[in-house]
């Protein structure tokens, strides 16, 4: 059976506060539906001072989804490391550890938008320092004993639930995230379909002596809208997919490389390039992929909209992957 994956960073550009209160309760409605319908994992991701209200707080929101589901995962992928106080982290990772039984899966980044560091006053030009301290810190907090940490002796407290700790990946493009996550022993997390830096990884596993794994993206990583009626979704819903696409490449200078990665300036070049899908459900089992991402709220989709997707998803694709 493939993964199956809902995807929500809840971007609205046009909203009110109480339309992405409507929107969030929508995004947690849909995260108990996909729960008791064998979808495997609720993904979001961070980014601040975003116009179109880009999620800036993803383990508030996973918080909320453990609250409301009993079985998915959420995934937060991914987490701007440096961003984050390395003890406070590791505290809120245990706790939303502890509560969801071990649910929850977190990819460190380093971020490629210097703006949220200048936001939050983080020096953008120490952002690789800085990240190897986090991981560093949250591994030895996690382990409830008393450690080191900037000239003082700490503890965190309480230990997490999973043995030996909450599973935490590195991502990135780079070479310098392949070698952070092998010097630690964490498994890495590539941005995009990126054999060359896998093989990198696995060499600096066996120079460091340690053990690791690579949670890799597909050559092919389609964000998935389901329809019974394609065309019609594209000329009523397209400019909410290309909202995103543009936002996204916006912000990817020439050395970033990610899955999510468009060209297009018009809606008809985005359905062209393939990057998001419309299918019908049928269309949609056909593509035999190991890994289907559906984004029912992208770009600021009506919610409504959103529901059709995920419902034709969970209840005509899903049964037919099973098969």
């Amino acid at each position: 059976m493939p993964v199956s994956v809902v995807r929500f960073n809840l971007v609205d550009p046009r909203s009110t506060p109480r339309g992405l209160r409507d929107r969030y309760q929508a995004a947690l409605e849909m995260a108990r539906y996909a729960d008791t319908h064998g979808i495997t994992t609720v993904q979001t991701e961070e980014h601040h001072g975003v116009a179109d209200n880009w999620l800036p707080s993803p383990f508030v929101f996973a918080a909320a989804v453990f609250g409301a589901t009993r079985h998915i995962a959420v995934t937060v992928s991914a987490a701007i490391g440096p961003l984050h106080d390395p003890l406070r982290l590791a505290e809120d990772i245990a706790v939303l550890d502890l509560l969801s039984g071990g649910r929850l899966v977190t990819v460190a980044g380093i971020g490629y938008r210097p703006e949220e560091y200048a936001q939050f006053g983080v020096d953008w030009h120490r952002r690789g320092r800085l990240q190897d301290e986090l991981l560093e810190t949250v591994l030895k907090a996690w382990s409830g004993e008393p450690f080191e940490y900037r000239g003082r002796t700490v503890r965190v407290t309480p230990r997490p639930f999973s043995d030996p700790h909450p599973l935490l990946l590195v991502g990135g493009s780079s070479e310098a995230a392949a070698r952070r996550a092998a010097r630690l022993g964490l498994p890495f997390f590539p941005s995009a379909h990126l054999p060359g830096l896998e093989s990198y990884y696995k060499e600096r596993l066996v120079e460091y002596g340690t053990e690791g794994w690579t949670m890799m993206p597909a050559a092919e990583t389609p964000l998935l809208h389901i329809a019974e009626d394609p065309d019609r979704a594209w000329a009523e819903h397209g400019g909410h997919f290309l909202h995103e696409a543009r936002t996204y490449a916006s912000w990817q200078s020439g050395d970033i490389r990610s899955a999510v990665r468009s060209a297009a300036t018009t809606v008809a070049e985005l359905r062209a390039e393939g990057v998001y899908r419309v299918l019908t459900p049928e269309a949609c089992v056909a593509l035999g992929l190991d890994n289907y991402v559906l984004h029912p709220l992208a770009g600021g989709m009506p919610v409504e909209e959103g529901w059709r997707s995920l419902r034709l998803f969970a209840e005509q694709v899903l049964p037919a992957l099973a098969d």
